[in-house]
């Protein structure tokens, strides 16, 4: 195989794909977007879409890669050469990189915050000061801005190391020590005074509040919980070997992913309201309520440092897998040396995210665009993760489902399984059930 472009060992391609699924989606935004969304009702709503089209899509990605062995664009016009289905590809990674430009922004905040609980700024502070200590920060323009540099740099590092030197090693390590400090904060958070309130409005689904906005929301989430949609998993899949199981390795991907966004919000809606807090704080909202619950702990300065280290490591295996993606393009299709595409793409993604920087009250005009109404982060979240990502999403199920064939999908998929005994349900959700729900959604959110 091409040195350049590298390859996974099984493992690798579970903690490393996981690493991309597990990361900011679950612990950042899936607690604020089930906030904003009603709570039982959103995470009734997102499990249905992580099995019914999520995981669908998943494997098509995983196939499709594995197959072509190429990058996103690579790999439509491999199936299907002469056409303009390459160009679903190149929206996959238009997407991947306006996603990391905003994406580095939180991932910065979580560096400052590991420095804020290393530091003890988190000793006896009370919900309104925690709160107001994120407005400041968040409104420091520089300070933003040296934290996006300091992520990009670090990420693209990272990926100028390669596949099993940078990406499959770093994940190896550090997805396990995560997945530690959630189960210890979860204990803790849940034997707090009131957490049962939080509980019922994290798993009580309130129908009244149920509308297209909050399946819209769920399948969005679910999407770029699990990094589908953008090419990620295609290229994940490109690295694997013939001789690895693709639905025992998506199966624990979904697993990974999922599990950890329950545990996350296990952890936030206890705490939110054990301290008489208001669940619909948007994006601010771990980092609202984390610093009080530490300061709540015995041990919680240590708590508070190894959390927003290890989140902080959770968002760089997101951002390491979202780089690869235009990466493994320049590398596949323009023959360019590894360290050279990082390098690029990791300054024009800085370049853009100065935008979703300043958009916190960094600048008046970014915090609250006109006409939107909403800051420009705000907005690109929204564009890019949810619309654009359900977009390819869509259009990925009809290449493979209709293009490339579902019976050629699932010789591929066969490959490496000793069994795969959800042929006929796969192949139905695949061609009928997931575009049927995202082209309805689709309509619902622009109507």
């Amino acid at each position: 195989m091409d040195q350049e472009r590298g390859s996974f060992s099984k493992m690798g391609f579970i903690l490393a794909a996981a690493g991309s699924a597990v990361g900011l989606g679950n612990l950042w935004r899936f607690p604020f977007t089930v906030g904003e969304n009603g709570g039982g009702v959103f995470v009734l709503m997102y499990l249905l879409s992580i099995i019914i089209i999520a995981i669908p899509v998943l494997l098509a990605e995983a196939s499709l890669g594995r197959h072509t062995n190429k990058n996103p664009i690579g790999a439509f016009a491999m199936v299907k050469p002469g056409s303009s289905w390459p160009l679903v590809g190149l929206l996959g990674i238009i997407c991947a990189f306006m996603i990391l430009s905003f994406y580095a922004v939180i991932a910065g905040w979580t560096v400052a915050y590991f420095v804020k609980a290393v530091t003890g700024q988190f000793t006896n502070i009370g919900p309104e000061q925690a709160v107001a200590s994120f407005g400041s920060f968040t409104s420091n323009s520089w300070l933003q801005l040296v934290l996006l540099a300091v992520f990009i740099v670090i990420t693209v590092v990272v990926v100028s190391g390669g596949v099993a030197g940078g990406i499959e090693k770093c994940s190896k390590i550090l997805m396990p020590v995560l997945l530690g400090i959630l189960i210890l904060l979860l204990i803790r958070s849940l034997t707090l005074k009131g957490a049962y309130e939080g509980v019922m409005f994290y798993l009580k689904p309130d129908f009244s509040k149920f509308s297209f906005k909050v399946v819209i929301a769920a399948i969005g989430q679910a999407f770029f919980s699990m990094s589908l949609g953008m090419g990620t998993m295609i290229t994940y899949g490109s690295y694997v070997s013939k001789k690895d199981s693709l639905p025992s390795s998506c199966g624990w991907i979904a697993f990974f992913d999922t599990f950890i966004a329950l545990m996350a919000g296990f952890i936030i809606f206890p705490a939110i309201f054990s301290q008489g807090m208001n669940p619909d704080q948007g994006s601010g909202v771990m980092f609202n309520v984390l610093p009080v619950l530490f300061s709540k702990m015995p041990g919680g300065s240590i708590f508070g440092s190894f959390f927003f280290l290890l989140l902080s490591i959770a968002a760089l295996t997101s951002t390491i897998s979202i780089l690869e993606v235009p990466v493994s393009y320049l590398i596949d299709e323009r023959k360019w040396k590894r360290k050279k595409a990082s390098v690029l793409i990791g300054s024009i993604a800085f370049i853009i995210g100065i935008c979703s920087a300043l958009s916190n009250g960094g600048s008046s005009f970014f915090s609250n665009l006109p006409v939107f109404n909403i800051g420009f982060l705000d907005l690109w979240n929204m564009i890019w993760g949810n619309v654009a990502l359900s977009v390819g999403a869509l259009l990925e199920a009809i290449f493979v489902a209709y293009v490339w064939k579902t019976h050629k999908a699932v010789k591929e998929i066969k490959v490496g399984a000793q069994k795969f005994t959800l042929v006929k349900p796969w192949s139905f959700l695949i061609k009928y059930i997931v575009p049927v729900f995202i082209i309805l959604i689709l309509i619902g959110y622009f109507i």
